[in-house]
C-alpha cells in the first residue's frame, strides 16, 4: 500500500539542512553583488547545479536587478548591414563559411535604408541601434559606410546610441569608429577559452579580447557577452562569466543558440528555460549593475517564462535579429509592461550614476608612513 503522510507531517532533517543551505547560498550572492563582490567559483557552480528552486534563484537575482536599475528595461534593436557569405568558421553561426543555411545572403544596404530601419526601432522605443556586418574586420570602403550610416541615423535622433558590431579591429580602426560618433563596440567571446577551438579555428579568444580591448581604449563602451547552448559545462559558464568580469564590459549580451540546419551546431536543442534562467541570474551576479542584455535565442529557448528573465536582464533586443525572426516588436513591449516593468527613455541613464567601488582613496606612500603600491 502507498504510505500516507501523517497529518502533521514534519520535514526530515536532511530536507530542512537542504532547504537551509539553498537559502544560505543565494542570500550570500545577494549580499556580494550589493557590495559588487564577485562569487567563488564553488557558489556559481552551486547555482548552476540546479539545487535551489527556480523561483527562489530568480527572486535573489530580481533583488540585485532592482537594487541597479529598478523596473526600466532598456531595448536595443539590430540593424544587418551585410548579411552572410563569412569567411569565418564559427559553428554556431548562419553566415558561417560553408554554412548550408537557407538564410538572407546580401552586401551592404545604403545608409538610408539602415536610418529607415533605424528610425522605425527608435520610434518604437529602442535606445541603442547595433549596426552588424558579417566578415572577419572591416576595411576601408567598410569604414566609410559605417560612418555615412551614423551620420544618417543621427540626422533624426542625435542622442541615440550607436553600437557597432564588425568583427576583429585593426590598428586605428577602433579611434576611427569613436571619431565617427559609435558609442559601443560589441564583441562576444561567446564561451570558455579553454573550448573555443571547438567552435572557431579561424581566430582565436586572444584575438576577440584583443578587439575589446582596443575598442575600450579608443573610449568606446566595450559590449561583450556569450552563447550558451553549445555543449558547454557548468564550468565553462563559470570560466566566460570569470573572463567577461575581466574585460569590465558595460552591457553583457546572454545568447542562447539558434542551432540553424545546414551550421555544425544545428541539432544541439539542449536548453530548458530553466537552464536559461539560471544561467541569466549567475551573470546577474557577476555583473550587479552592468546591463544584461536578453538577447539571441530567447523566444525558443525560454519560451513562456520570459517575463522571468525580465526580472534578472535589464535589457533585450526589439524585433528581429541577424538572421532569424525574433518576438514581434509589439508583443515584446507589452510582456515589459505585463510584467511590471517600464521602457527605458532615451534621456534616462542605463549604467548606475555611482561607482564608488572603483574609486579607492590613497591610504600610502607619499604623505603617510606607510610604503607605496609600486
Amino acid at each position: 500500500m502507498p504510505q500516507v503522510k501523517p497529518l502533521f507531517w514534519t520535514p526530515s532533517k536532511a530536507l530542512i539542512d537542504s532547504d537551509a543551505m539553498s537559502s544560505e547560498l543565494l542570500s550570500l550572492l545577494v549580499d556580494k553583488a550589493f557590495r559588487r563582490e564577485v562569487p567563488e567559483r564553488a557558489e556559481a557552480l552551486a547555482l548552476l547545479a540546479g539545487t535551489q528552486p527556480l523561483i527562489e534563484v530568480v527572486a535573489a537575482g530580481a533583488r540585485v536587478r532592482r537594487e541597479f536599475f529598478g523596473t526600466r528595461v532598456k531595448l536595443n534593436t539590430i540593424v544587418n548591414m551585410k548579411s552572410g557569405l563569412c569567411p569565418e568558421d564559427c559553428g554556431y553561426c548562419s553566415q558561417r563559411l560553408g554554412s548550408k543555411a537557407d538564410v538572407l545572403k546580401y552586401s551592404w544596404i545604403s545608409p538610408d535604408k539602415a536610418a529607415q530601419i533605424a528610425d522605425d526601432a527608435v520610434s518604437a522605443g529602442a535606445k541603442r541601434v547595433c549596426l552588424v556586418a558579417s566578415g572577419r574586420g572591416p576595411g576601408e570602403r567598410d569604414l566609410t559606410r559605417i560612418e555615412n550610416t551614423i551620420t544618417a541615423i543621427k540626422t533624426d535622433h542625435p542622442h541615440v546610441e550607436i553600437c557597432v558590431c564588425l568583427g576583429l579591429l585593426a590598428d586605428g580602426q577602433a579611434e576611427r569608429l569613436a571619431a565617427m560618433g559609435a558609442h559601443a563596440y560589441s564583441h562576444n567571446l561567446n564561451t570558455a577559452e579553454a573550448r573555443y577551438s571547438d567552435i572557431c579555428t579561424t581566430h582565436t579568444f586572444a584575438d576577440r579580447v584583443d578587439t575589446l580591448n582596443r575598442a575600450a581604449t579608443a573610449g568606446m563602451s566595450p559590449c561583450s557577452g556569450a552563447i550558451f547552448g553549445m555543449g558547454e559545462s557548468d564550468e565553462d559558464v563559470v570560466d566566460v562569466a570569470i573572463a567577461l568580469r575581466d574585460l569590465d564590459p558595460d552591457s553583457v549580451p546572454i545568447n542562447f543558440l539558434i542551432p540553424f540546419e545546414g551550421t555544425p551546431l544545428g541539432e544541439r536543442w539542449n536548453l530548458t528555460p530553466e537552464r536559461c534562467l539560471r544561467i541569466l541570474a549567475l551573470f546577474r551576479f557577476y555583473f550587479p549593475d552592468v546591463e544584461i542584455r536578453l538577447a539571441g535565442g530567447r523566444e525558443i529557448h525560454v519560451r513562456s517564462l520570459q517575463p522571468l528573465a525580465l526580472h534578472l536582464a535589464n535589457s533585450m533586443f526589439l524585433g528581429d535579429y541577424l538572421t532569424s525572426e525574433g518576438q514581434p516588436g509589439t508583443d515584446g513591449r507589452q510582456m515589459i509592461i505585463d510584467a511590471g516593468f517600464t521602457i527605458e527613455g532615451v534621456d534616462e541613464q542605463t549604467l548606475p550614476a555611482a561607482r564608488h567601488d572603483l574609486v579607492a582613496i590613497r591610504r600610502r606612500g607619499a604623505g603617510t608612513a606607510l610604503p607605496s603600491n609600486t
